[in-house]
């Protein structure tokens, strides 16, 4: 009886954590389930030192409240070839899309560095080759080492340093408020998803998808 009765708690506090890891069993990953909740529960985000491409140092805080624009974030580094140039060309139809649905007064995207070394400079060069249009998508590196750990953590980027001086680092996209808070993470490849869904938050209308 005993036995039996130590199985049953083993079992329902599997149960629970299964539970607790799943999102009450909606999502299939850790990962999901906590996509799931910051879609639920936009979380505040951390503020951060910024350094833009022309020089100015601005915080993150007062940038996005200042804009009072929707924006769409990435983290990215100048010399990468892989990720970056992908999410890059998945922005550059963004901003296409954007423009043409009259989207730029309500919607930006912002493309945060986290490379040390990438200097106003450097994102200058690296917005031109990507035609950005300075009203719809902005360049900045995060200039604080702790905040920008911080800044990370909080969106859920993991940046490794690789051989050569590049990285290995995950990506998405995600949608934040003028208020400072992530509010969904889309994964890259769903350039269609992420448009219907900033298009709904500021028009109002259900999205598409």
């Amino acid at each position: 009886m005993k036995l039996l009765l130590a199985v049953l708690v083993v079992a329902m506090l599997g149960i629970g954590a299964l539970w607790a890891q799943t999102d009450g069993f909606t999502a299939l990953t850790t990962e999901a389930a906590r996509r799931a909740d910051i879609a639920r529960h936009p979380r505040a985000l951390p503020d951060a030192a910024l350094l833009t491409r022309s020089g100015e140092r601005v915080s993150l805080e007062d940038d996005l409240r200042n804009d009072g624009r929707v924006a769409v974030v990435n983290f990215m580094y100048t010399r990468c070839f892989s990720i970056c140039l992908a999410m890059g060309g998945e922005f550059q139809q963004l901003q296409e899309a954007i423009r043409q649905r009259g989207l730029a007064d309500r919607v930006r995207i912002v493309s945060l560095s986290f490379d040390p070394a990438d200097t106003p400079g450097d994102l200058s060069r690296y917005a031109a080759r990507m035609r950005a249009d300075p009203g719809i998508w902005q360049f900045a590196a995060m200039a604080d080492a702790d905040q920008r750990r911080a800044l990370l953590d909080a969106f859920g980027i993991v940046v490794v340093p690789a051989p050569l001086g590049q990285y290995e680092h995950n990506a998405a996209y995600h949608v934040v408020t003028p208020e400072g808070r992530l509010a969904r993470i889309v994964d890259i490849g769903d350039a269609a998803g992420l448009l219907d869904d900033v298009s709904a938050r500021v028009t109002g209308e259900r999205a598409a998808r």
